[in-house]
């Protein structure tokens, strides 16, 4: 019995320390999850010139969409995946389909819908084969959708993909958001080095409160040495070619540009699908790429 009281002294003052601690020290806004990269606070080695070169006047627009206008969004810049594509999830991507594609009071949106039949319908538009770009600037803003089972990714694939496959061809993840997990943003890199399958992957992830309640701006800027991600123009990850090769570093080739937003799926579906979420928009005010 004496131990024990004092086994049970001992953990009460611990914990006591440790919430101490906590409380002076909370942690930083920007922290990664496991398996991910190091916090975003510690990936960029230098912020402050980041900052500056994200919001320099130097930029000259390349490619946007703004979404301005009616009906659906310009096919001279955008086309759909269609069917079920991956990651197990559960919605239909339709092509040019209104209910799900639409622009409306200057944004793109995108609609996920549970159907009469009990199907799920969403939409994933890109650029594949109308626009691709190696290095730069690239900003988008959105706002995502609320609600357990949505999983939003604005992202890009490597040109290549068709030849070369996944992940070979290189992903970057501008942002990826599950309703499961509503305070959060996420931003990743996949190479065949470093991808989700082999846990590898390099990233980090934003703590923002209430983060479907408005829109934010996602961007990256990309050149021979670094890919730098940002939200609302603030630094939060930088990822940095090794010259080991395309096994670690795939981006010496173009990229091209996808918005998705899905159901469910082994990430977005991890904690089941709430009825009530339908239907889900993921709205988008712009897309714009810099050189």
């Amino acid at each position: 019995m004496p131990t024990r009281r004092l086994r049970y002294r001992f953990d009460v003052r611990l914990m006591v320390a440790l919430l101490l601690q906590m409380i002076m020290n909370p942690p930083p806004l920007f922290s990664s999850p496991d398996g991910l990269g190091g916090s975003a606070v510690g990936t960029v080695r230098d912020p402050d010139a980041a900052r500056s070169r994200y919001q320099s006047a130097g930029w000259t627009l390349d490619w946007s969409d703004d979404f301005d206008g009616e009906g659906l969004p310009d096919p001279s810049k955008w086309q759909y995946e269609v069917g079920k594509i991956r990651n197990r999830e559960e919605q239909v991507y339709t092509s040019a389909r209104p209910e799900n594609t639409c622009l409306r009071d200057g944004h793109l949106v995108i609609t996920a819908r549970r159907e009469g039949d009990g199907s799920i319908t969403s939409a994933s538009l890109m650029t594949y084969e109308r626009y691709s770009f190696r290095e730069g600037k690239v900003e988008i803003r959105a706002k995502v959708p609320q609600g357990r089972g949505v999983w939003v990714a604005l992202w890009t694939l490597g040109t290549s993909r068709r030849q070369s496959g996944w992940p070979l061809c290189g992903e970057i993840d501008l942002m990826e958001y599950v309703g499961f997990d509503p305070d959060r943003f996420h931003f990743t890199v996949h190479t065949d080095a470093f991808n989700h399958v082999k846990q590898t992957q390099k990233g980090t992830q934003a703590d923002v409160p209430n983060a479907a309640d408005q829109f934010h701006r996602f961007g990256i800027v990309w050149d021979p040495r670094t890919i730098t991600w940002f939200l609302d123009g603030e630094p939060v990850f930088a990822f940095e070619n090794s010259g080991n090769g395309a096994v670690e570093w795939p981006f010496d080739e173009p990229q091209y540009l996808l918005i998705s937003l899905a159901i469910g799926g082994t990430w977005g579906g991890s904690h089941g699908i709430d009825e009530s979420i339908f239907p889900a928009e993921l709205l988008v005010d712009y897309v714009r790429v810099w050189k």
